[in-house]
């Protein structure tokens, strides 16, 4: 875990510079990677805060994810961590934003998704992207930290390409 905080300092150092601000939208992790973000210095000033939306209706009524996306590709797929980001992002201050949803586990969820799948959305200036993980059955924590690892990559990758 001692990565996690380095590439949480690099993030937030990385949006300073190019005076941007972050928002998150997550499920599987809780909020794990706000809380990250927020421990950076100079998270007050570039961290707007985050949404945990750990249920299918939280993620249509505070994030605006549709209701017909979730019944037909449940939600963990790229278009739902899309559709997250997109919202977070429309409901923030911010300049970008990611989202992770995703099965840490110990049991598949109720779709069917198995553990260790987890899919990660980035919006930024109208435009969004996603991604497909598939970790395997590592333990909770250990989905959670890659799921952090590569959110937090593909944020700085994002923020960069300004």
């Amino acid at each position: 875990m001692t990565a996690l905080p380095h590439l949480a300092r690099e993030a937030v150092n990385l949006a300073a510079s190019k005076r941007l601000t972050i928002v998150t939208a997550e499920s599987c992790t809780a909020g794990k990677l706000c809380a990250l973000l927020a421990e950076a210095p100079g998270a007050a000033t570039h961290l707007h805060g985050g949404f945990v939306t750990y249920t299918k209706v939280h993620k249509q009524q505070a994030l605006g994810v549709p209701e017909q996306l979730l019944k037909e590709k449940g939600a963990v797929c790229g278009e739902v961590a899309a559709a997250m980001a997109r919202g977070a992002l429309a409901r923030s201050p911010a300049d970008v934003s990611v989202a992770i949803t995703g099965v840490a586990g110990p049991e598949p969820d109720e779709d069917g998704n198995p553990v260790g799948r987890v899919c990660i959305g980035l919006a930024r200036h109208g435009t969004v992207h996603q991604w497909q993980f598939d970790y395997g059955k590592l333990g909770r924590e250990e989905i959670e930290v890659r799921a952090m690892t590569d959110a937090l990559k593909l944020l700085m990758a994002a923020i960069e390409a300004r």
